[in-house]
């Protein structure tokens, strides 16, 4: 007796559409942003039909969140590694704004993403990410920093709750401004490596008690 031949998509090429599309969204949000790009282009970009589309995401809200829990929040959470009891503040925030550059090699579209649609007032994807941040863990590092100050061994004259939004500034913005910055005579040759130690550098003195 023949086998019924199952019927419908498998799931790894389920899988493996949808993670298509999604990065060809995400993709076009970062370069021209969520209110220029329509469902037609996200499709056109995927190589795949509008239907297709519609198949993996019922409307336009189901595909931004789906961008940003499955793409952005991935980011996310690549930075917030919980600190050891007792770890060098240094070396936390140090390391910290390490995963956030060498995050953004294998997400290249984040810091235009982050600045465009998440920074900007007005950006489509604020909300979604304001209702999605680890602001506990935001709050935690800051009372982290708090205890070093207190017995010593950080810099007195830091704002500890602003510290996380410093080196995430320190981090991301050059990377979302590198190709006007790196276009100078006497720049190309700054790479990730070169930031690194730059940033570094700077969060090592800052945060040492004189």
């Amino acid at each position: 007796m023949s086998q019924t031949k199952p019927r419908g998509r498998p799931a790894a090429m389920d899988q493996n559409a949808r993670s298509i599309l999604l990065d060809a969204a995400t993709n076009l949000f970062a370069h021209q942003g969520v209110a220029a790009t329509t469902l037609a282009q996200v499709a056109r970009a995927a190589d795949v039909t509008p239907a297709m589309v519609h198949y993996y995401f019922k409307n336009r809200d189901q595909l931004l969140d789906a961008v940003v829990d499955e793409r952005v929040f991935q980011f996310v959470e690549l930075v917030w590694t919980p600190p050891a009891p007792g770890a060098d503040i240094a070396t936390v925030m140090a390391g910290m704004a390490e995963r956030i550059i060498r995050g953004v090699e294998s997400m290249p579209w984040l810091p235009l993403l982050w600045v465009r649609e998440v920074l900007s007032e007005g950006g489509m994807l604020r909300e979604r990410m304001m209702q999605r941040l680890p602001f506990d863990r935001v709050q935690q590092l800051a009372a982290l920093i708090g205890d070093g100050q207190r017995n010593g061994t950080v810099n007195p004259d830091l704002e500890p709750r602003l510290l996380f939004i410093t080196v995430l500034a320190m981090s991301l913005m050059p990377l979302a401004t590198a190709s006007i910055w790196r276009t100078r005579p006497g720049m190309q040759d700054i790479d990730n490596t070169v930031l690194i130690r730059h940033v570094t550098a700077i969060l090592r003195h800052g945060l040492a008690r004189e």
